[in-house]
């Protein structure tokens, strides 16, 4: 992808991201620290996200870092966890109405209270601090599932 000047902001802050189409239906974003991401439409070929797969993206990845620091006490600092998202928009509304998160993390060295208390730990750790899952919760609903286990 060639070099792309983002057009400053007058009123950009912290915060504050850009993108630039680079193409038809192709754009670079940006954020203030430098990192970028293209995103296009689904129907082209390429490299590229879809405004859609980044919403969900932005979700798992949010669960992520608010449950990192609870995991990591109860598992350790090297835990392995891969988070995905699932749905789809619906046609007819051209929106998401759920979005399925998954957990795929390996709990089995804990005990059954232990893991179960785990799970309802990371269940509220989303809840409380997941800025990304609360400004969607009364539009979309998000469930979630941690080792096979359905938290809401």
């Amino acid at each position: 992808m060639t070099d792309v000047s983002h057009e400053p902001s007058t009123i950009a802050g912290t915060g504050s991201v850009s993108a630039t189409r680079v193409a038809p239906r192709i754009y670079e974003a940006r954020n203030e620290r430098g990192a970028s991401v293209v995103v296009g439409g689904s129907e082209l070929d390429g490299t590229h996200f879809t405004p859609g797969e980044l919403l969900k993206l932005a979700l798992i990845t949010c669960a992520g870092l608010s449950t990192d620091r609870v995991i990591s006490r109860r598992l350790g600092d090297d835990y392995r966890v891969t988070l995905w998202a699932h749905g789809l928009s619906d046609p007819d509304s051209n929106a998401y109405e759920r979005i399925g998160e998954e957990m795929l993390l390996d709990l089995s060295s804990l005990s059954a209270d232990d893991r179960s208390k785990l799970i309802g730990i990371i269940g509220r750790a989303i809840d409380q601090g997941c800025t990304v899952k609360r400004s969607v919760d009364e539009q979309i609903e998000v469930g979630l599932v941690v080792d096979g286990e359905t938290v809401h």
